[in-house]
């Protein structure tokens, strides 16, 4: 019999994160608990492998993010790369370092953001570690699974095809200016749901797979200024974007004194984790103006030189600049 040591003890309270393995479980055999998982393939699909960091003091706040948001949005910016391939997301795995004075309510508040995103996004907990560290970090790894030969992948975009944008651009970026500008938080302001509890477009990404409409697609995580760009070097094309398309945020009256530019939002805000992709002509007609409530807009179209433009509102042509999220850009 396992010790009751410390750590003994936080894996327990982490592993009833995580299902008892069942049918249910996409094939999970064994989960958490062993020195590795066990999953079955399933016939007829192709394996998305995916992992993402969420660093404090780099992706949240100790002071400013509940614990239950970052819980949340660890699983589910991890999971946004299954859904930016037409996939659905299996199992994931976790790493978490963590200082000791963190294992009480904040880890149980963690844990409960946590779960409740393993439970919406049918992605149960498969394993991982922990270990002690003098800050929080976060190590997500998602299995998950597309039909074989139906994963959209960025170099499918060919000139001439519709770029579009699911939601609205910006509204993460609001959120967090919001929440930086405030000494008291509350996890049920509206403002603040798209920066705290980001939702993956799973049901979007694999109907646009499974109807082969995407030709290209990609997760926007770093700013559409950022993210583009690589896109159309995946594809070796270029693009044309026009700024009035562009599904910018709203700003509230109380953020007007801040001079605050919708536009600059939309284009290098991150953490939106909408949905950037291609549509050929042939197809355009079928994509509708929303889907399951999320809209669909087209912004551009793929050019076959190199470059990088946008229509600006006031009727000049400049290039993109890249100028959304960067780790190592210097500050």
């Amino acid at each position: 019999m396992a010790r009751n040591t410390p750590e003994n003890e936080l894996i327990r309270r982490i592993r009833a994160v995580g299902p008892k393995p069942t049918s249910r479980n996409f094939g999970m055999r064994l989960g958490i608990g062993d020195d590795a998982a066990l999953l079955t393939p399933r016939p007829g699909y192709e394996t998305i492998l995916t992992c993402d960091w969420s660093l404090e003091e780099t992706h949240f706040l100790r002071d400013k993010h509940p614990a239950d948001s970052i819980g949340w949005k660890c699983l589910a910016r991890a999971v946004s790369d299954v859904a930016a391939m037409g996939g659905e997301p299996r199992c994931f795995l976790m790493s978490l370092a963590l200082p000791r004075d963190l294992t009480g309510s904040w880890l149980s508040e963690f844990l409960g953001g946590l779960r409740r995103a393993s439970r919406e996004l049918h992605c149960p907990l498969a394993g991982g570690d922990t270990t002690r560290h003098s800050k929080v970090l976060i190590n997500i790894t998602v299995v998950g699974e597309v039909r074989a030969g139906r994963a959209v992948l960025r170099s499918g975009a060919r000139p001439g095809d519709m770029l579009c944008v699911s939601g609205r651009l910006g509204e993460a970026d609001l959120g967090l200016q919001r929440l930086r500008s405030q000494n008291r938080i509350s996890k049920n302001d509206p403002a603040l749901k798209k920066h705290l509890y980001p939702e993956p477009r799973i049901a979007l990404g694999r109907w646009l797979a499974d109807n082969r409409i995407a030709t290209a697609m990609m997760d926007l995580s770093d700013g559409l200024s950022t993210d583009l760009p690589r896109l159309c070097a995946a594809s070796k094309v270029g693009t044309h974007l026009n700024a009035a398309s562009i599904p910018t945020v709203r700003i509230p009256s109380r953020h007007g004194a801040r001079n605050i530019d919708s536009l600059s939002l939309a284009l290098n805000g991150g953490d939106d984790y909408e949905l950037l992709f291609t549509v050929s002509p042939g197809k355009a007609r079928r994509l509708p103006p929303t889907f399951q409530g999320v809209p669909l807009t087209a912004i551009g179209e793929i050019t076959r030189d190199r470059h990088l433009t946008m229509l600006h509102l006031d009727g000049h042509e400049a290039n993109l600049r890249p100028a959304g999220w960067d780790p190592f850009k210097k500050q």
